[in-house]
């Protein structure tokens, strides 16, 4: 038996843009192409509304 919802779902479209940071292990935090961290850059932030990372905690300041 499939359930309802799977009638209707559809895989989620792929964006096509590169994230303006990485991560760095060393500080455990994301960081901009400069070294500066990017929890810091308020212009970011307020364009992409989180810094995620993939650090396998989500309880870092910067996510």
């Amino acid at each position: 038996m499939q359930p309802f919802a799977l009638d209707y779902a559809r895989p989620a479209a792929e964006l096509e843009y590169a994230t303006p940071y990485a991560y760095d292990p060393g500080l455990q935090l994301n960081v901009l192409l400069d070294g500066r961290i990017a929890a810091r850059d308020h212009a970011l932030l307020r364009e992409l509304g989180t810094t995620t990372s993939t650090a396998g905690s989500k309880t870092h300041f910067d996510d």
